[in-house]
């Protein structure tokens, strides 16, 4: 096998989970004293970094905002994401860190085929499915192909089509289902998500299988019939079936397993919660919202209720006279969860398909399981009496499943931005002076250093694309 070259914490953050005696702190090293390295070695690094990054910069500084959750404040009268004013670099820190761990996915693939390690090659390739959906789905046609290859010269790579990179990790997926030897023990560390559970790790593949056919079905026509094959064969493509099955990596506090919020004050800092995301669950007598937000407060201090702001308030702060409600930074507090997937998010899938009439079964029971699932993450059991108000009792709608949908994916990275350009639901209020003539953005630019060093397959890349704007639309979004 080559010598390996990259951080050597990737090698050393089994012992470092055990000892907790340091932390990620980066670390070059000499390459050519390592001269092999277990799957197993790689796993915790790559998962507690997408993970970090995925709460704290893609969900709680990024897609929170377009999705009218959280709201800057103090803020000035313009400009911020919740205004659509996006900036070149908005996706720099999402590409750079993907791209970066997707490195060492690919060395976590070569190593456990050499060695024949059947269900690590199922989890590299589950890792990597999910990192570049995460990456294309953002920008569009990206590098893939030639993506990592900088040790053998090519420092300049390619961009692949979506739909291309789409097929490749699909069949990635199914590759990997059938991988896995769930009667297989590990001797090794356990991992931070499974423990080394490789039914349940077999259950994510398939279930983050069915969210990727889901994106593409409206432009894939094989998608639907792919998902009904996958959902109606349980002992062929086993996925989620209850709470217990969702990926959920646990942020202990403990270093090096940190939450993305060392000093948890930063958590909310400069930021409330939206009107709409709060009198939504307030018509819904939801108790995720005690949860989730702290009481607005009037200009006295004194406690006024749950009260956000509009997202995209064309005012200063000055003109609201109550301090709105807040982020709960009890979400952010170790144990923190970072959210891969979850077992709601898949019935809610099962309930969008069987509303449309693209798979058996009642969509108000998969809408209700939903939804209770939902709560599962976060401890909450759901009231008996929930769906007795007329607001949360099924009504037969798209919409409905999908506002449900939108607080289930509550802390999962991109995932209620890429909904919201599938279906346009939830539907969001908007003010009057947005960016962008008030229309969602599509894509993240490109990010500046990419159109500087990799100018000449940058530029093939936006003409095939049809431009790099913030209204371009991506492959799934063509219909």
């Amino acid at each position: 096998m080559k010598k390996v070259n990259f951080l050597i914490y990737t090698v050393a953050f089994t012992s470092l989970i055990a000892s907790c005696t340091s932390d990620f702190e980066e670390i070059n090293t000499d390459p050519n004293r390592l001269e092999a390295i277990g799957a197993s070695t790689l796993l915790n690094p790559i998962l507690y970094n997408l993970t970090d990054h995925n709460s704290y910069s893609a969900w709680h500084n990024r897609t929170a905002h377009f999705m009218q959750a959280i709201v800057p404040y103090p803020s000035t009268a313009s400009g911020g994401y919740h205004r659509y004013d996006v900036t070149d670099d908005i996706g720099t820190t999402m590409w750079n860190n993907h791209y970066r761990w997707l490195k060492n996915i690919e060395e976590m693939v070569t190593v456990s085929e050499e060695k024949n390690d059947a269900n690590y090659h199922a989890i590299a390739l589950t890792l990597k499915a999910w990192a570049y959906a995460n990456l294309t789905d953002c920008f569009g046609d990206i590098p893939f192909t030639q993506a990592g290859k900088g040790d053998e010269g090519i420092d300049k790579p390619v961009f692949d089509k979506q739909e291309d990179i789409y097929k490749q990790i699909l069949a990635d997926l199914d590759q990997a289902n059938a991988l896995y030897d769930t009667s297989s023990k590990s001797i090794f560390t356990p991992d931070l998500l499974y423990s080394n559970d490789f039914a349940k790790w077999r259950k994510l593949t398939n279930s983050l299988h069915v969210r990727m056919l889901l994106r593409v079905s409206n432009v894939m026509p094989s998608a639907t019939q792919k998902i009904n094959e996958i959902l109606s064969n349980p002992a062929v493509y086993p996925v989620f079936t209850s709470s217990a099955d969702d990926a959920i990596l646990i942020n202990t506090g403990v270093a090096p397993n940190l939450t993305p919020w060392p000093r948890i004050m930063d958590y909310a800092a400069n930021k409330k919660l939206s009107s709409f995301f709060i009198d939504n669950l307030l018509e819904m007598n939801d108790p995720r919202l005690q949860l989730w937000a702290t009481q607005a407060t009037d200009l006295q201090g004194k406690a006024i209720g749950y009260k956000g702001i509009p997202s995209g308030y064309s005012e200063g702060e000055n003109a609201f006279n109550y301090n709105p409600s807040a982020p709960n930074d009890k979400v952010a507090l170790a144990p923190m969860k970072s959210i891969i997937m979850t077992y709601g998010e898949l019935a809610f899938i099962k309930a969008e398909l069987a509303f449309k009439g693209q798979l058996a079964g009642n969509p108000e029971d998969f809408y209700k399981e939903g939804v209770k699932a939902a709560m599962n993450v976060w401890g909450i059991t759901m009231p008996d009496t929930y769906f007795d108000n007329p607001v949360t009792q099924y009504n037969n709608t798209l919409e409905q499943i999908m506002l449900q949908k939108y607080y289930a994916l509550y802390f999962t990275d991109n995932q209620t931005w890429m909904d919201y350009r599938r279906t346009g639901f939830p539907k969001l209020p908007l003010q009057p002076n947005l960016y962008n003539n008030g229309v969602m953005p599509n894509r993240y630019p490109y990010p500046p250093n990419v159109k500087m060093q990799n100018t000449e397959n940058y530029d093939a890349a936006v003409q095939v694309m049809g431009g790099d704007g913030l209204n371009t639309k991506v492959w799934w979004e063509r219909f």
